[in-house]
């Protein structure tokens, strides 16, 4: 193994075309660590963690083995790199979706649009996607501290949003439950958009499509959250957790 490390150490490319092209160091290594990130997403979705190399990736990135020690310390961090970048994206695309001034359409807009992703008709899920399939059906284990420290955060802030708009003294089991389906619905369109192609042809197509679906996924968690309201306000209405 180190034998085969240290080959690939010497025969890796050294040089790319953007070492001529004017630009610093600071520009090629960023320029570096994205396309390693974004030929490892394709890679790693394709083969999966145990199936992909370091060698292939650098290879196809046009770098040198040392460049994923250098920016992600090993074929772990690269691999956990790109697991989080899709997380962080749509982390920020949620920022302030909890705000106590909006109403709850305005906050599950908020949440709905900063989750959906609508691939284009005949297209299979994008790159990310795929990524996260292939961790589900191959787990490599990088995933659960991901989930851990930058998902659950945002969940739990979907929960507590959903206790003030049901009326719930605070988080419980059901509430968990309905931020499992709301998200769920947005995820559905992401991953399944060749079935619905093959159900109802046309649907999804034209100018507006995300924008329409995005609209009646709203008007459903409207629904949903009145619903729990309405059976909380009967006689089993369930206890809050005490967490």
């Amino acid at each position: 193994m180190k034998i085969n490390q240290a080959l690939d150490f010497v025969s890796g490319v050294t040089e790319t075309p953007d070492a001529q092209d004017g630009s610093t160091g600071q520009e090629r290594g960023v320029r570096a660590r994205e396309r390693l990130l974004q030929e490892a997403t394709r890679i790693f979705a394709e083969k999966g963690y145990a199936g992909a190399s370091t060698r292939e990736i650098c290879q196809a990135a046009g770098q040198n083995v040392a460049a994923i020690h250098y920016y992600f310390g090993d074929k772990a961090g690269l691999h956990r790199a790109t697991l989080l970048r899709p997380i962080e994206m749509t982390n920020e695309a949620l920022a302030g979706f909890d705000e106590p001034g909006l109403t709850l359409e305005q906050a599950l807009r908020r949440v709905m649009g900063g989750l959906l992703c609508l691939p284009e008709a005949g297209a299979p899920p994008d790159l990310e996607m795929r990524l996260f399939l292939r961790e589900m059906l191959e787990p490599s284990g990088s995933l659960q501290d991901i989930v851990v420290q930058h998902i659950q955060p945002v969940h739990q802030r979907l929960v507590d949003l959903l206790a003030r708009h049901t009326g719930a003294s605070g988080p419980d089991d059901d509430l968990h439950q309905l931020a499992f389906a709301l998200s769920a619905m947005v995820h559905d369109y992401c991953m399944s958009r060749p079935f619905m192609d093959g159900l109802a042809p046309g649907l999804l197509h034209g100018e507006g499509a995300t924008e329409r679906v995005l609209d009646r996924l709203v008007g459903y968690g409207v629904a949903l959250v009145a619903h729990e309201r309405t059976r909380r306000a009967g006689p089993h209405a369930p206890a809050a957790s005490k967490d």
